[in-house]
């Protein structure tokens, strides 16, 4: 044969160029024989005389052991290999296609907030994370534990909680997990430079929020806060086409215009590398970019109001309070104040359990929005919508008048004015400039042989004024307020229904609860000359180019129900407050103005509520403030002069703008 050497080996083995010209394949030297040449092979080897192919028995009986081991290594392999094919084809297919083609979610650009003026608010930062894709994680644990070392050391994790982070979801998950909070820029370069390192590891860039209240602290209430998506409505938002790891807004106007403000998500099919990094994009959908809102607030309107509260607060020693400042020609919110508050900023690298704990368990409660929903007996404010309801029943005329002289006894009960000795002969002009009780009991109870309204039709009006029910502003948790009835009284405390529950109730005592957004709301009634609007925070919708794409009209909820005349009568009632009544303090100011004090009892223990309800200039309104001070005891001491400085400010910084 000369050069042509067989090799005794089973697997059929052969060198030289005989069996190449026999169309046998070739590979490096190397001449394997297919199955179809098998019996040309046959055919060369009697030839040659040097083989029999009863191979097997003349093998050596080492080589006769390694051949059945051979075999049945063969056999099991088969046998999974079929196992594998017939019944785990489709899961097994599917995985691999999953490994290699991504359904990935690109994150649309939330919209920014403005105050009316164009100032920006709310905008968009860029928030770096560190991920990982379980399923593109190194499989060999030496090397993951490297790499769970490494980015310990980058985001300050501990490794064990790395490791139940990525347990958390399965080995074939090509979702992406997050670890720890938020990275600076600095760790973000070193993760970046890892990622390079080590499959599975991702940095992960998104948008997040940056809130520019600058003093306006309080503004937090009103812009909200982003959060991470809660367990129980995890399901609901990835059905909206959500990410599992996106941000929402959990309170004020991010949670109340979530919608708006996300705009749809994108979805994009790429085709990856073993390493999972993108090589083909298959398909992509477009992501439609989230409206921007600009608000009714004024920035620099909201900071006056709110340095004003917060200093007489730190005068008289006070923890908490209130302003609302209303257009109220149309429901337009040109302030909302809430103390104390809490920074919006804090929550978006995801706040720490101990700050959390310290805002939740503060008893002044700063999370908490007074302005929408705290509530709180009404005091003497409620006396303008007895007066309404009092004229437009018949009960009084702008002419009647009634004898004051320290109160009125019923039985074994007196109810006294806050006046020793009382006020004299009081109309309705009178009663309302200094807020002389025992003219609105009479009006509100009756008393001998006068008739008064009666509860039922006093709640009848409060619910016409706005109480009971919320005023429908565009902000999530506003309360509804509560006005009591016989029947409540009777079921829930199972007492009966006094005259003394009625007078007190006429004068806003009692179990009157309101908000300070419903009085301003009332007030607004009484400035506009008898419309209840809704009070609203978005002045228009905006695209991300800054083209308008939707105007909010003003919303009236109610008008006509108080008639021109008697609004006049009850207005006429408030001015004379200002000029020589309870609230004369607002005499000072360089435009006329109207208002009402109140002083709300609520405890045997504390101070009462200090309440003030303003409006400006008195001839044709522009602005509605009201100020409340909790246990700030006299409206006229304490609230007032918040009202005053804030409608000073205006007069001189806005007047006539609106």
């Amino acid at each position: 044969m000369g050069n042509k050497k067989f090799n005794r080996n089973p697997f059929f083995e052969f060198s030289g160029d005989k069996l190449a010209d026999n169309k046998l394949g070739n590979k490096e030297g190397i001449t394997y024989i297919p199955f179809a040449g098998l019996k040309k092979a046959a055919s060369f080897f009697k030839q040659q005389q040097s083989l029999n192919f009863s191979v097997l028995p003349k093998l050596k009986a080492k080589s006769r052991v390694f051949l059945i081991i051979i075999v049945a290594v063969l056999i099991v392999f088969s046998g999974r290999l079929i196992w594998l094919q017939l019944y785990q084809a489709s899961a097994l297919g599917g995985l691999a296609e999953g490994n290699r083609i991504r359904n990935k979610i690109i994150l649309s650009q939330r919209g920014v907030i403005s105050d009316r003026n164009g100032e920006l608010l709310v905008r968009n930062v860029p928030i770096f994370n560190a991920g990982v894709v379980p399923v593109d994680l190194p499989k060999d644990e030496g090397v993951r534990r490297q790499l769970w070392q490494a980015l310990s050391e980058i985001t300050g994790v501990e490794i064990d909680e790395i490791e139940k982070t990525v347990t958390s979801q399965p080995a074939y998950s090509y979702e992406l997990l997050l670890i720890g909070d938020p990275l600076t820029y600095e760790q973000a370069l070193r993760l970046a430079l890892l990622e390079e390192r080590y499959s599975g590891v991702k940095l992960n860039v998104t948008s997040g929020r940056e809130y520019l209240h600058g003093n306006a602290l309080s503004l937090s209430h009103v812009l909200g806060y982003l959060g991470k998506i809660g367990d129980l409505e995890i399901e609901s938002y990835l059905n909206q086409g959500y990410a599992f790891n996106e941000l929402v807004g959990k309170v004020g106007l991010e949670a109340q215009y979530e919608s708006l403000l996300k705009g749809s998500n994108g979805r994009r099919q790429v085709e990856t590398d073993a390493l999972g990094r993108e090589k083909i994009v298959l398909s992509e959908e477009e992501t439609i970019d989230g409206k921007n809102l600009k608000l009714t607030i004024d920035l620099e309107f909201q900071t006056i109001a709110e340095s004003s509260l917060n200093s007489i607060l730190q005068a008289f020693g006070k923890k908490s309070g209130s302003v609302i400042v209303l257009n109220p020609n149309n429901g337009e919110v040109l302030a909302m104040v809430s103390l104390p508050a809490f920074n919006s900023n804090s929550f978006v690298n995801g706040i720490d359990q101990e700050e959390f704990n310290q805002l939740a368990n503060n008893q002044a409660r700063p999370l908490f929005n007074r302005s929408v929903a705290g509530q709180y007996p009404s005091g003497s404010t409620f006396k303008m919508v007895v007066s309404a309801a009092a004229l437009e029943e018949g009960v009084i005329t702008p002419q009647t008048s009634f004898l004051s002289s320290g109160g009125i006894a019923v039985d074994r009960w007196f109810f006294p004015d806050w006046k020793f000795g009382g006020h004299g002969v009081t109309n309705l002009t009178k009663a309302l400039a200094e807020s002389v009780n025992t003219f609105f009991y009479i009006i509100g109870g009756g008393y001998n042989e006068r008739q008064g309204l009666g509860i039922e039709k006093l709640n009848y009006y409060a619910q016409l004024f706005g109480l009971t029910k919320k005023t429908g502003i565009d902000l999530p948790n506003e309360a509804e307020g509560f006005f009591p009835t016989i029947s409540w009284k009777e079921s829930v405390k199972q007492e009966r229904w006094y005259i003394g529950d009625t007078y007190n109730a006429s004068i806003g005592q009692g179990d009157i609860l309101v908000t300070p957004l419903q009085v301003a709301n009332w007030t607004a009634v009484f400035a506009n000359g008898g419309t209840l609007y809704r009070p609203h925070l978005i002045k228009r919708v905006e695209d991300n180019f800054g083209n308008l794409e939707n105007n909010v009209e003003p919303k009236v909820i109610r008008d006509n129900f108080i008639s021109t005349s008697n609004v006049e009568s009850v207005k006429a009632g408030l001015r004379r407050a200002v000029t020589s009544g309870s609230a004369v303090g607002m005499s000072t100011l360089p435009i006329s103005t109207a208002g009402k004090t109140g002083t709300a009892q609520w405890s045997s223990k504390d101070s009462p509520h200090a309440w003030f309800t303003s409006f400006a200039p008195y001839e044709k309104p522009e602005i509605v403030v009201t100020v409340l001070v909790e246990e700030g005891g006299e409206g006229s001491s304490v609230a007032l002069p918040v009202a005053r400085e804030i409608i000073s400010w205006w007069a001189n910084n806005r007047y006539g703008q609106n």
